[in-house]
């Protein structure tokens, strides 16, 4: 039997291998990711699509998991990327929350902000304070 572990660590190797259809495989259909540093992704096929094109804007990109917490169909993880941008390589961390539904990823939070022309200057403020912060139209 597949522990939510499992299907996580499974799902940050896919986001390594650049596939975007094994990403996509560990989602339910209409799975969504809110992420602070975009709008929410939405679908199985759109994370995908999204994971690839990350994977290939950090050159030799690599998502490892450090710490799972799992508590019913929850889970809180601690991962760290490591890869390269504009010859240099970088390291970010991060933290992110999953719901599951049926033994597939249902829906990450994730909770880090980074500058994406300097990743490797570690994370930086969140904006709670600003309107449309996520993309969506909440005040």
């Amino acid at each position: 039997m597949t522990t939510h572990e499992d299907r996580i660590r499974s799902y940050f190797a896919a986001c390594s291998s650049g596939s975007g259809d094994d990403v996509a495989s560990h989602f339910t259909e209409d799975a969504v990711i809110y992420d602070t540093n975009h709008p929410p992704i939405v679908s199985s096929a759109h994370i995908g699509n999204f994971w690839v094109q990350i994977h290939d804007k950090w050159i030799g990109a690599n998502w490892v998991v450090e710490r799972v917490v799992e508590n019913g169909d929850s889970a809180a993880i601690e991962w760290c990327m490591e890869g390269e941008h504009q010859g240099n390589t970088f390291q970010v961390r991060g933290s992110e929350h999953y719901d599951f539904r049926e033994g597939l990823i249902a829906e990450i939070r994730q909770y880090w902000t980074f500058d994406p022309q300097s990743p490797g200057g570690g994370l930086t403020d969140y904006p709670y304070g600003q309107p449309n912060r996520l993309g969506s139209d909440e005040s």
